[in-house]
Formats: C-alpha cells, sequence, structure tokens
C-alpha cells in the first residue's frame, strides 16, 4: 500500500529493534489486512509520528536508545494519548507494573502467541476509534455552547438537567414566561428538537453529570 495512503488513526505502529521479530510482527498484521508502518528503534519512531495520534503502537521494550518505556514517556509529553501493546522477553514485574501504571493497554511476552497479540491490537484499535468519537463529539457539543448568551446558559444547564420552567424561573427568580422564551431561545441554538437533546448535548460536552441530572451542576 502506497504510503501516501496510511491513515495514522489507522495504522498501526511497530516498534522493535529485533530485525527478524519486526518483520513476522509485520507480515502478521498486514496479512488480516490491517496498515502497518515499521520501526527498528524509538527515536526513528518518535521522529516519524510527529504529533499525529496512530491507531495504536505495538512496542518493544528493550532497544538501544530510546526504549519503550521512554517512548511512552515521550508520547504521554507529547499529549498523544494511544492505546501500547508493549512486547518483551524481558517482562519481569517491576517493568510490567511501571508500563501499566502509565497506561499501557496490554503487555505481551515474547515468543507471543499470533491470535493473542491480532485480538489485543484489533481492541486497541476499537477503543482508540471510540475514544477519537468521543473527543470529537465532546468539542463539537462545547462549541455549541459557547454559542449561549450568560442568560442561555443560565437556563440551559437546569434545563438539560430536567428541571421544568417554572423550577427554573424560581431558582433565577424571574416569570415562568420569560424562562420559555429562553428555553424557546437555547433549543433552537442548539439545534435540538426535544429536552433529551439538550441533556444529550450538556452531557457530550462534560457539564452534567448523567448520574445525578437534578443536582445543579457548574460550568467549567
Amino acid at each position: 500500500m502506497p504510503e501516501s495512503t496510511l491513515s495514522p488513526a489507522n495504522t498501526v505502529y511497530v516498534v522493535d529493534d529485533d530485525a527478524g521479530m519486526l518483520e513476522s510482527t509485520q507480515w502478521l498484521l498486514e496479512s488480516v489486512g490491517l496498515q502497518v508502518k515499521a520501526y527498528s528503534d524509538g527515536q526513528q519512531f518518535m521522529n516519524d509520528v510527529g504529533d499525529n495520534r496512530p491507531g495504536c503502537v505495538v512496542l518493544d521494550i528493550r532497544m538501544p536508545g530510546l526504549g519503550g518505556l521512554n517512548v511512552q514517556e515521550e508520547l504521554q509529553k507529547r499529549g498523544i494519548d494511544v492505546p501500547i501493546i508493549f512486547v518483551s522477553g524481558h517482562a519481569d514485574v517491576p517493568i510490567v507494573v511501571r508500563a501499566f501504571k502509565s497506561g499501557a493497554f496490554d503487555f505481551i511476552e515474547k515468543p507471543f502467541n499470533e491470535q493473542l497479540l491480532l485480538d489485543s491490537v484489533q481492541q486497541a484499535l476499537q477503543e482508540a476509534t471510540s475514544s477519537r468519537s468521543q473527543l470529537t463529539a465532546s468539542n463539537e457539543a462545547e462549541a455549541v455552547i459557547n454559542t449561549l448568551t450568560r442568560r442561555e446558559r443560565d437556563v440551559f444547564l437546569p434545563l438539560a438537567q430536567g428541571y421544568t420552567s417554572r423550577e427554573i424561573a424560581e431558582q433565577l427568580e424571574v416569570s415562568v414566561k420569560t424562562i420559555d422564551l429562553y428555553r424557546a431561545r437555547v433549543m433552537k441554538r442548539l439545534g435540538a428538537d426535544r429536552l433529551p437533546d439538550v441533556t444529550g448535548i450538556a452531557i457530550a460536552a462534560g457539564f452534567l453529570n448523567p448520574e445525578n441530572l437534578r443536582e445543579i451542576q457548574q460550568t467549567p
């Protein structure tokens, strides 16, 4: 597949200084239709990935120069949140614990079962896709909410939590008629046809706890 068609978000990046292991892992992943980019050392991978977010990374622990745990740390410093599957022939307990404490998705010992690695990679890609979708939805919802005026936001939050116009009017010490006016404006600005849509937008943006909709939330 030409490199120009590779999308970082859907690509498995494999980093291993063992040439034989690197080649066999790449072949295995490509044999099931996955897009793969292979690197023989951690620094080469970090130089190439830039600020892109890979689909997932299959990463050797022990490598000359920039080792697996150092790569994990560098990715975190750049704010690149990506599922990392560590592979190692030296899986001592302290290293495994450190990897998982730092957010590793999985840790597989070499020589690994091929199906075990394939299953782990597929699960990591699914998690990455879900995470990106949630982030996009959150950003879009927050952007819409930011178009509201201050008074509209005062009405939006309790409305999203399920309070009635009368209850909101009492909270804000205004008439029910005034709240109904703002309620209509809020729903129009948000493109919401039903009240559950307003609640969904508030939850997606992180303004509202879905487990306690009747508790007044403060805006960030």
